[in-house]
């Protein structure tokens, strides 16, 4: 997606996802980012949005740079205060020096980019060695084109399970998310991020897959999201 179709996003982003709007998001995801990032001293934020996740890194201590490339989603991010720095720019072109930041957080925002390589340099050249890199994705294995929960009704009794799609296959796709909105995916195995984070010598160390807050128990036992901490080497 480009710039200009991100910000006729940005009035709706805010409606549906900020503000307390998405229990998942604002209650597991982004406390487990601010925890991660705890102790930072320096934390740029990429795909900042209206800034949900700076804020509560900021709130921890550190100096928070949330860049976007979304004017709206800047603004509304500033009016929002919280101490944070906003600044307008790309994944793949930080207005940051090199190795300038102990810290970086990336939350659903590598699967929406074209350029996975070029964002994930940019990751390796403003973090500097030691410091840590938090990444939050769609899970590539239970968000993968053709997943999903599936009720079958052609056996007895009637089964509910999780069918997975076409995994290795990496692929593009405009999704409708809701009516008249749609947004850029790009599907990609686990093995595609895990090998561009090496190639900017940044190592996971740590993987967690958040179960969903649901009270379904088959939705329960599938994680949505997959979370990643980073190091530079």
């Amino acid at each position: 997606m480009n710039d200009d179709e991100w910000e006729g996003l940005a009035a709706w982003w805010t409606e549906h996802y900020t503000g307390g709007a998405d229990r998942e998001y604002e209650e597991q995801l982004i406390p487990l980012l601010a925890a991660e990032l705890g102790g930072c001293s320096t934390v740029v934020d990429i795909g900042c949005g209206d800034g949900q996740v700076a804020r509560a890194i900021a709130a921890g201590g550190a100096t928070v740079i949330g860049v976007d490339p979304t004017v709206g989603l800047l603004a509304t991010a500033a009016s929002r205060g919280g101490g944070v720095h906003y600044s307008f720019g790309t994944a793949d072109a930080l207005p940051l020096a090199a190795s300038s930041c102990d810290g970086a957080v990336l939350c659903l925002v590598l699967e929406h980019l074209d350029d996975l390589a070029a964002a994930v340099a940019e990751v390796g050249r403003v973090v500097r060695p030691g410091g840590r890199c938090g990444v939050l994705l769609n899970h590539p294995v239970t968000q993968s084109p053709g997943s999903g929960l599936i009720e079958d009704h052609l056996v007895e009794p009637p089964e509910r399970f999780w069918r997975i799609g076409a995994y290795l296959v990496s692929s593009s796709d405009d999704e409708q998310v809701a009516r008249g909105v749609t947004i850029r995916f790009h599907h990609r195995p686990l093995s595609a991020y895990v090998n561009a984070f090496a190639a900017a010598d940044l190592l996971v160390e740590r993987m967690l897959e958040p179960a969903p807050l649901t009270d379904d128990a088959v939705a329960a036992a599938v994680p949505r999201s997959i979370y990643l901490r980073l190091r530079k080497s």
